[in-house]
């Protein structure tokens, strides 16, 4: 699973727990799973997959902020990724702004180790994800 780690002084010395799907804010009348298209580019400085997206649902986060998400299969570089980025004041009440990446970095996670990366409230993407490429006969139950 391709997870991103946010970027910016806040997260710097974050973690574990704290990497995230490639998400974005989604606007009134916008496809959810273009807006996702278009977030991936944006976050790694590459086109999405092409494939056949499988769709995972939606979480909602502890800040009421809803996450929805999809699973496609690509091949994608993490060490070729770059991130747009965003301004703000730093250090606070300082007066200088400085530019961040939204994403500082990229990695690929085996989904049996991702729960420990992933924020805790996007952790039922996991699930979703082993149910969705898990074949039909597997017998896990």
């Amino acid at each position: 699973m391709l997870l991103g780690h946010p970027g910016g002084p806040f997260f710097a010395r974050r973690d574990q727990g704290h990497w995230t799907v490639l998400k974005g804010e989604i606007e009134p009348g916008e496809d959810p799973l273009a807006v996702a298209r278009r977030e991936f580019s944006e976050e790694t400085g590459q086109p999405a997959p092409t494939g056949s997206p499988v769709e995972l649902g939606n979480i909602q986060q502890k800040s009421g902020k809803v996450v929805h998400a999809w699973a496609v299969e690509g091949d994608v570089d993490p060490d070729a990724c770059t991130s747009n980025t965003f301004d703000m004041e730093w250090p606070p009440r300082s007066g200088h702004v400085q530019s961040f990446p939204e994403i500082d970095r990229v990695a690929w996670f085996p989904v049996s180790e991702a729960g420990r990366w992933i924020k805790p409230a996007q952790a039922p993407f996991l699930g979703r994800l082993e149910d969705a490429i898990e074949p039909p006969d597997s017998g896990r139950g």
